[in-house]
Formats: C-alpha cells, sequence, structure tokens
C-alpha cells in the first residue's frame, strides 16, 4: 500500500507487525484478532476495522463471536463506538451500507 511512498513503514507493518508480532506463539492467532478488534473498537478506529474483521474469520472467529464482541464492548467502549464498529461489521459480513 505505501512500500514504493513510505518503504520503512510499509516493512515494519509486513515484517515486524504481521511478521513477529502475530506470528508470536504466546497468543494465538484468533485471540490475537479478538484482542485487535477490541483496540479498534474501543478507540473508535473503525478504518482498519474491516480488514480486521475479516482477518479474524480467516483466523478462525466466527461472525456470530464478533457480533457478541462488539455488542459487550458497548457497555466498556461506549455505544457510539459500538455502533460505528456494527456498521463496519454489518457492510463486511452483510454487504449492507
Amino acid at each position: 500500500m505505501f512500500g514504493d511512498f513510505a518503504p520503512a513503514l510499509a516493512n515494519y507493518t509486513d515484517d515486524v507487525l504481521f511478521g513477529d508480532v502475530w506470528k508470536d506463539p504466546a497468543l494465538a492467532p484468533r485471540d490475537r484478532s479478538l484482542v485487535t478488534i477490541a483496540a479498534l473498537v474501543t478507540s473508535g478506529n473503525t478504518d482498519p476495522l474491516a480488514y480486521h474483521l475479516g482477518y479474524a474469520e480467516d483466523n478462525g472467529a466466527t461472525e456470530e463471536e464478533l457480533i457478541a464482541a462488539i455488542t459487550h464492548l458497548a457497555f466498556y467502549a461506549g455505544w457510539p463506538k459500538a455502533m460505528a464498529a456494527m456498521a463496519v461489521a454489518k457492510k463486511v459480513f452483510r454487504g449492507d451500507t
């Protein structure tokens, strides 16, 4: 995405984050995905959420579990953040806009 524009950032993303960090066996990929989604929802960062919801499914989380996690986070992150995240989830899972 930014390799020709910001090669250092691309390298850190590909090699460090999705290489070393995501492959650390201390957390299963599914659990790492759930933690990442929780962090994105609680911080209100919905831009990368679509990617990480799909990645979480690839890592073994179900649509039902991801919807339940976002619903659970409404009580801790706040309703507006959870509603914004759920709108992204609905688009990802149902193709609805």
